[in-house]
């Protein structure tokens, strides 16, 4: 029973950071497509210390990245999802509620940083579960679970 629970937490924490990187790649996609048609309210092309559309690139590759390495399953996939986040937060970050164009831009602002946020959880709960932190069910960490008997 308590591998069984294990796996449901595990599985519901993947598809939370699943879900949260899924709605980072279609708010900066969108972005993307803002600053290449110029629609308003459309990002700069430039942010020191560098252009917008190469980032945006790069801040689009990494959760898909994440994606295909497991997210929140694998070691690699949980490195991939921090990073996207915190390349998220260049575009989406606490720093936007003060922008001049905020009140244009509030959905996508707050859905960001309740995607952050939330992917920021998992990844803390699965870690803390692999390493056995607060579950009391370290038995399996970093090994495959047994099959359940149907």
């Amino acid at each position: 029973m308590e591998i069984d629970m294990q796996h449901r937490t595990d599985s519901s924490l993947e598809r939370t950071a699943g879900a949260a990187l899924a709605v980072l790649i279609v708010l900066q996609t969108t972005m993307l497509g803002a600053l290449f048609s110029s629609t308003p309210p459309h990002p700069p092309l430039v942010v020191a210390p560098f252009a917008l559309g190469p980032f945006l690139g790069a801040a689009i590759a990494l959760p898909v990245a994440a994606l295909v390495l497991g997210a929140a399953r694998t070691r690699e996939g949980r490195a991939a999802s921090g990073v996207a986040a915190l390349f998220a937060l260049v575009s989406f970050g606490p720093q936007k509620w003060f922008d001049p164009a905020f009140a244009q831009i509030w959905p996508a602002v707050v859905l960001a940083q309740i995607s952050i946020v939330a992917l920021g959880w998992a990844l803390y709960r699965r870690t803390r579960t692999v390493s056995g932190g607060d579950t009391g069910s370290g038995a399996y960490a970093g090994r495959a679970m047994p099959m359940r008997e149907h």
